[in-house]
């Protein structure tokens, strides 16, 4: 198994993408805690189905937009697991409006989430990792934020920040054998692109080269390998799992 006996933390765990990769890692020997905002009932039904995996999972409520939560959320990991070794920050948000409709509030709450939250979480875990000169981090950026989309102004800058914090971060900590990366997804078959009208998926996925939306395992096996000592020499790079939206 790629990650035996790793400890990890998942933001934004409980749906979609966040929720494949804390069973991929778990499946992969790692033992994960995740956070979620409010929907206590996913989270504890991936309690139970990671579970059966023979890992420790531990679910957190936390808002990865307050720095004292995700503080707490460290020390919490570490007290229970005595360690930790690997950060995704996956949690994030879409209010996704044309720039001229779209208020103030909108555009905060985006780059509150996304931005910001990966700050206070990786803020908060990167003593740790620089004491025991070891740790792997994963942000979970976006396609948007490689090529811009519209009507997202506020999710490709976050996103986009998401990217520049990655590669700044990286030649910071590298010394440090710490390793940090991003991985950028394109369409992917959750919720959001399942609530479309068959019209709009037909016209998204005509403009993928690979002719199909991507899968959250897709994104999980990605973030499965960066974490791992499998990819002990990659640092400071995005990998882009679109299908190929982006090279067009």
């Amino acid at each position: 198994m790629l990650l035996e006996d790793k400890v990890a933390i998942v933001t934004g765990g409980t749906r979609g993408i966040g929720r494949a990769i804390v069973l991929r890692l778990a499946r992969s020997g790692c033992d994960v805690a995740f956070t979620y905002l409010k929907s206590s009932q996913e989270a504890d039904l991936l309690i139970r189905e990671a579970g059966k995996l023979g890992r420790r999972v531990l679910a957190l409520q936390a808002d990865v937009r307050d720095f004292d939560q995700s503080r707490q959320l460290i020390e919490r990991v570490k007290d229970d697991f005595g360690k930790l070794d690997i950060l995704v920050n996956n949690a994030g948000i879409t209010r996704d409006k044309a720039l001229m409709m779209m208020t103030r509030e909108e555009w905060l709450e985006v780059v509150d989430t996304n931005l910001n939250g990966t700050f206070n979480a990786t803020r908060c875990a990167i003593v740790t990792f620089l004491k025991q000169k070891s740790g792997s981090i994963v942000n979970i950026t976006s396609v948007s934020g490689v090529t811009g989309l519209p009507r997202q102004t506020n999710y490709s800058a976050s996103k986009a920040g998401i990217i520049g914090f990655t590669k700044a971060l990286a030649r910071e900590v590298a010394a440090y054998n710490i390793r940090v990366n991003a991985v950028a997804p394109g369409f992917i078959d959750t919720d959001m692109i399942g609530s479309l009208k068959e019209e709009f998926r037909e016209a998204i996925r005509k403009r993928i080269p690979l002719a199909r939306f991507g899968s959250a395992d897709d994104v999980s096996r990605v973030v499965e390998f960066m974490a791992s000592d499998r990819a002990s020499f990659i640092t400071g790079q995005v990998v882009i799992v679109d299908g190929g939206l982006s090279i067009q």
